[in-house]
């Protein structure tokens, strides 16, 4: 998984932190969160404040179904 696959990034947060509601985690954990997932491979340097924010919106979204 890369930082650009915002929305299966989503999916595996919500299902590895269900009871966390994602409106109020702060980015410096979730960009840990996001290195930490299994599957996440990409450099973790470049991930951005507006990939963060549309990684959480997508989480969001998820946790709304």
């Amino acid at each position: 998984m890369k930082w650009t696959d915002v929305f299966e990034i989503a999916i595996q947060l919500a299902d590895q932190y269900p009871d966390t509601d994602p409106q109020y985690v702060r980015f410096v954990d979730l960009r840990q969160w996001v290195i930490s997932l299994e599957e996440f491979d990409d450099d973790p340097d470049r991930c951005g404040e507006k990939i963060l924010e549309a990684i959480q919106a997508a989480w969001m979204e998820e946790a709304a179904d």
